[in-house]
């Protein structure tokens, strides 16, 4: 027969699956020898047995609970329901992982009108005996019956007033039996039937309401929300009682081994005299730090540290423990690793190096992705937020805090941050002609989009702030209002943004910048010695270069050349280039973007030095660059000497239909190879420049966007070629380079090992080829793609993680093909999955040479490319 539970002796840490992770943690401390009430843990697996049996406790069950009873009894010399001095129990979860939604604790089970009498007359403390039968009943009837917390507190509050107490422990013996009456009668009238008097019946109905609670609506919410499987189950925990409400020489208490905020390496926590456990949690007395235990009882308060330390040092990490002393006497109801901040977790992990606890590989695993994306971008202050208004919650797009005045056209921030303004972009959308604004805020906010819509992409990569989709807004750009609920905001009101959460703010919210220097290095250090695959960066600026070189970036993955040509300056010339008539025309204006471009990239080559640059030709639909208002399409008319009427017919010519498939990529230079040629040569004599002013050694790659096949990219490449055969005879000198493509198109994929005769380096943009291969526009894909995931078609939004299954193997086969003909093939990642970690995980996997990520989520590439060697051993 399957044993379905176990007593504290006969577990270990290591059974966290079957017993819990408090469960193990109990009979882990129980073989320690330190002082920890008996008890046992029923399993997990009797909670998926449970729902088996139609959330029914089976006969064996209860035969298995009843005889493990009567071993605490043996162990303690008490009886279960003795009426002379009753042994009683308290009642936990305990799930494998910890999580909040959880059934709260029941204390004191086993108390009724006769034990009571039995418990005042054996500790000769009545008052004390009928405080914890009240608490039981409170607790029994709110955590396993569902009966509402407040119809007790009334009672308890009216009784209080009644006799003019502020305290709890001012209620006398007397008091508390006219309330525990009062909340029998709201039991009654709840329930239709007495409160249960059996100790065998309220443990049985307290164990059935444990395992009902692991699919409570919280629970499941907490699960969906961080990916924990629903058949894991909870165990339950039955403990002997202690007391720490039998008076002043009594207690309880929580505690962290080190400062759970910081990582400080002290002992930090609270503790209450003449308290039960939850006094100290649920705010009814203000707590006293532990170092004052130091005073109150110095014996306990010696035993209490020497104790943390050797968990602590037992557990390899920092631990939250829970302590009741009664009569003097200290003993240990849970340890588990302690939740921390990021601040806490860099520290504690470093720390735990240097004292020699852990390995460099387990500090790495220690720390979460995500705990290093809060930290590396201004947050606000928790204090001031508790006080903001929250108007509104879309879609934590790019991470970090952000307030300023909000603007609705890029021209607008771009002229209030030259006034010293600190500015919010909002939006209905973003499109490229925005990156000047957007570059000048502060942050971006949006009603439309996804997570990999053209706002939340830049935006990381600019390191700012972005909230998108926000549907609870509605943006009115032309009379420039910004409405939520019933309210307004106008064109230079104030607002906040927390990218990291979604939520939107009134006014202006304090913040707090990250601190990236100390442990922070220590461990970036670990990274670097553990991890296999490079990190680059996706950078189109000097500015952002150098961020992401700050940040430990071993190059640029993607330099997208489309952004260097949205400003006022050069936004004129690509017009007229894309609008010529003629060919002299047009190579009239890239002759005069010739020269900006080769500044742009000896700006990105001087900044990099000698690490890799990968630069991605011109890649989005020529309509994107044009006009639209009236005012703007008269002006270029003007400045090219034509009619507003025959620069608009031209403007609506090239209006596409569906332009994301269009004509953009490498379609561009089939059409116009002259503009392909411009840009090979401003990035040929830029490299040249640098290599001989600085004596580097530069390699440029070049990467040529949207190939779907060979002969595409052979008759692309012959004009890059010749190109640069001719800069290398005007100048005289010759440098090596690479030509590539960027794999986004399915057919590529599929072809890679024709593709990879004439490509030496292939850059998967899976933003495009996860578009491509499931169908999905990903700036519409928002509106059903919740629904998706709600309803289990797919786990996470494919722009999110990669899609394994699908985009993932398509991948595989490009990586396998490529190989078969170019075996020195050089394997990278520039799309937007390339700094989200499970992602980074795949690529590791299926052997690329680098992901490249927006500077912000380079040490986040960094960490998740660590984790995935260890792993991985």
């Amino acid at each position: 027969m399957k044993k379905y539970v176990y007593s504290f002796q006969e577990g270990t840490k290591d059974m966290k699956s079957l017993l819990g992770g408090k469960g193990a943690n109990l009979a882990e401390m129980t073989n320690l020898g330190l002082s920890v009430p008996p008890g046992f843990t029923i399993t997990t697996e009797a909670c998926i047995e449970f729902y088996n049996q139609n959330k029914e406790i089976s006969d064996e069950l209860m035969e298995e609970i009843k005889k493990n009873v009567t071993l605490v009894e043996q162990q303690l010399g008490k009886k279960f329901a003795d009426k002379d001095q009753p042994l009683l129990f308290s009642v936990r979860s305990g799930a494998v992982i910890s999580m909040p939604g959880m059934m709260d604790t029941i204390l004191n089970l086993g108390l009724n009108d006769e034990t009571v009498v039995g418990l005042a007359k054996s500790t000769d403390n009545e008052r004390f005996a009928y405080d914890s039968y009240r608490r039981f009943i409170q607790m029994f009837s709110d955590v396993a019956m569902g009966i509402s917390k407040s119809r007790f507190d009334y009672v308890l509050d009216g009784k209080k007033e009644e006799k003019g107490y502020k305290e709890d422990p001012e209620l006398t013996a007397e008091d508390l039996k006219d309330i525990i009456e009062k909340y029998k009668m709201i039991y009654l009238e709840e329930m239709k039937e007495e409160f249960p008097q059996d100790p065998m019946k309220q443990l049985y109905l307290a164990v059935k309401a444990v395992f009902s609670s692991w699919n409570n609506a919280r629970a499941i919410t907490y699960r969906n929300l961080n990916g924990i499987a629903h058949d894991l189950g909870t165990a339950v925990n039955v403990q002997s009682m202690v007391f720490g409400n039998m008076g002043n020489d009594s207690g309880t208490g929580v505690a962290f081994s080190r400062n759970p905020a910081d990582g400080t390496n002290k002992i930090f926590g609270e503790f209450l005299m003449n308290a039960q456990g939850e006094d100290v949690v649920a705010g009814i007395r203000t707590p006293k730090s532990i170092d004052e235990l130091k005073t109150v009882m110095p014996a306990i308060y010696d035993e209490f540290i020497s104790s943390a330390k050797k968990l602590e040092q037992h557990y390899r990490d920092m631990q939250d423990i829970e302590f009741t002393i009664q009569n003097e006497k200290l003993f240990f109801l849970q340890t588990r690793n302690g939740k921390r901040t990021a601040k806490a977790a860099i520290n504690v992990a470093v720390d735990l190096v240097e004292e020699g606890l852990i390995t460099k590989e387990e500090a790495v695993m220690r720390i979460e992705p995500a705990q290093l994306d809060n930290i590396l971008h201004p947050n606000f202050d928790e204090k001031e937020l508790k006080k903001a208004v929250r108007i509104a919650k879309g879609l934590p797009a790019s991470p970090g805090a952000a307030s300023g005045k909000v603007y609705f056209y890029a021209e607008d921030v771009v002229a209030a941050k030259e006034r010293g303004e600190q500015c919010i972009l909002v939006r209905q959308e973003t499109s490229p002609e925005d990156i000047e604004g957007m570059n000048s805020a502060e942050g971006i906010l949006t009603a439309r989009g996804g997570m990999t819509s053209h706002a939340a992409v830049v935006a990381r990569g600019m390191g700012k702030c972005c909230v998108a989709g926000c549907q609870e807004i509605r943006v009115d750009e032309e009379s420039k209002v910004l409405k939520y609920a019933d309210k307004e905001i106008h064109e230079g009101d104030v607002i906040s943004l927390n990218g990291s959460t979604g939520e939107v703010y009134l006014g202006d919210v304090k913040k707090v910048n990250a601190e990236l220097t100390g442990n922070f290095k220590k461990l970036m250090g670990y990274i670097d010695e553990i991890k296999r695959l490079g990190v680059r960066t996706n950078a189109d600026t000097p500015r952002d270069a150098k961020t992401a070189i700050d940040f430990g970036a071993e190059g640029i993955g993607l330099c997208r050349t489309e952004h260097m040509f949205f400003n006022e300056d050069r936004i004129p010339k690509v017009r007229r280039m894309i609008l010529a008539k003629t060919a002299e025309m047009r190579q009239k204006a890239l002759d005069e973007l010739l020269p900006l471009q080769r500044e742009d990239f000896i700006g990105i080559y001087e900044v990099m030095e000698q690490r890799a640059v990968t630069v991605r030709l011109l890649d989005p639909p020529l309509h994107e660059f044009l006009p639209t208002t009236k005012e703007d399409i008269q002006e270029l008319a003007d400045s090219m000497g034509i009619t507003f009427d025959e620069l608009r017919d031209v403007v609506n010519s090239l209006h596409e239909v569906n332009p994301m498939l269009g004509h953009r990529g490498c379609r561009l230079a089939v059409t116009y190879p002259e503009i392909y040629r411009m840009q090979a040569r401003a990035i040929i004599e830029a490299a040249l420049e640098v290599s001989s002013k600085k004596d580097y050694d530069l390699v440029p790659e070049i990467m040529v966007p949207l190939i779907g096949s060979e002969k595409e990219l052979k008759f692309v490449k012959s004009h890059i070629v010749d190109e640069i055969e001719k800069v290398f005879a005007e100048k005289g000198k010759t440098i090596k380079y690479l030509i590539g493509t960027m794999i986004e198109i399915p057919r590529a994929a599929i072809t890679a090992d024709e593709i990879a005769r004439e490509a030496e380096f292939f850059s998967f943009g899976t933003n495009d080829l996860t578009q491509m291969g499931f169908g999905f526009s990903r700036d519409d894909a928002g509106k059903f793609l919740g629904e998706y995931e709600a309803n289990e078609i797919l786990e996470v939004s494919p722009f999110e993680a990669i899609d394994q299954d699908g985009i993932g193997k398509l991948m595989k086969i490009a990586v396998k093909l490529g190989k078969e003909t170019r075996p020195d093939i050089h394997l990278g990642i520039c799309g937007e999955h390339g700094g989200e970690p499970s992602s980074v995980e795949f690529c590791h996997s299926i052997g690329l040479d680098y992901v490249s990520c927006s500077p912000y989520r380079v040490p986040i590439a960094k960490l998740a490319a660590a984790q995935a060697v260890v792993k991985s051993k």
